[in-house]
Formats: C-alpha cells, sequence, structure tokens
C-alpha cells in the first residue's frame, strides 16, 4: 500500500508557492553587517525571487503539490 508522502516543514519555511504555480525564494546575505552593503544591494536582496524550473519541481514535489 502506497503511503502519504508527508509535506517537508523546512521546505514550507524557506519557500512559497504562487497563484500561478511559480515558487519563490529569498535572497540570502541579509542577516547582518548590512551597513557594509549599498542601499540599492539592500534594496534587492529584499525582494524575493523565482527559483528555476528544474529546482521549483524538487521544491514543489517536498511541498506535496503535483509538479505539472
Amino acid at each position: 500500500m502506497a503511503r502519504k508522502q508527508k509535506t517537508r516543514k523546512s521546505v514550507t519555511k524557506r519557500f512559497k508557492v504562487t497563484k500561478n504555480g511559480k515558487v519563490l525564494r529569498r535572497r540570502g546575505f541579509r542577516g547582518h553587517l548590512n551597513v557594509k552593503q549599498s542601499g540599492k544591494l539592500r534594496r534587492k536582496r529584499a525582494r524575493s525571487v523565482t527559483v528555476n524550473t528544474f529546482f521549483a519541481k524538487k521544491v514543489k514535489k517536498a511541498l506535496g503539490l503535483s509538479t505539472k
């Protein structure tokens, strides 16, 4: 008998799936020591970025979503 796949909780905290099915992630290098960075760079890293399609399939599988 096949088991129901559990959702990977670490993935749910790190990724978000949009209404259209795109997978978003946060950018790195934002934790501390941000004074050295320019304001432009800090604003750029504040926005989420889409994950490439190859990796998005893996993320959706870990979330228990269909990979269509």
